[in-house]
């Protein structure tokens, strides 16, 4: 079984920063992408970035404003938010794309965080 923590979020005033983390534990074998979506009331989720081999995607709403990167030995993903606006707002889900080993068995697998408020407001 694997594991993604998340840091907390919160409540940041608009044009402000803060800095989501996702620690992976567990029978982890490989990891082939790590990112990071979101979900505002009333909307679908959505992705935000993710990272694979060191290449990153983004979407175009937080591109030059966010930034995703890796710490392998630590199987954690970070994301940058700058310049935060109150479209922002959201529960963000940090997701891993992974090969496990069960039971002596290995398996590519798709998991997700507890998810995390970000509020941007004034």
């Amino acid at each position: 079984q694997v594991q993604l923590v998340e840091s907390a979020g919160g409540l940041v005033q608009p044009g402000g920063s803060l800095r989501l983390s996702c620690a992976a534990s567990g029978s982890i074998l490989n990891i082939y992408t790590m990112g990071w979506y979101r979900q505002a009331p009333g909307k679908q989720r959505e992705l935000v970035a993710s990272i694979s081999s060191g290449s990153t995607n983004y979407a175009d709403s937080v591109k030059g404003r966010f930034t995703i990167s890796t710490d392998n030995a630590k199987n954690t993903v970070y994301l940058q938010m700058n310049s935060l606006k109150p479209e922002d707002t959201a529960v963000y889900y940090c997701n891993a794309d992974v090969v496990v080993l069960e039971t002596q068995t290995m398996r590519r697998a798709d998991y997700w965080g507890q998810g995390t408020q970000v509020t941007v407001s004034s």
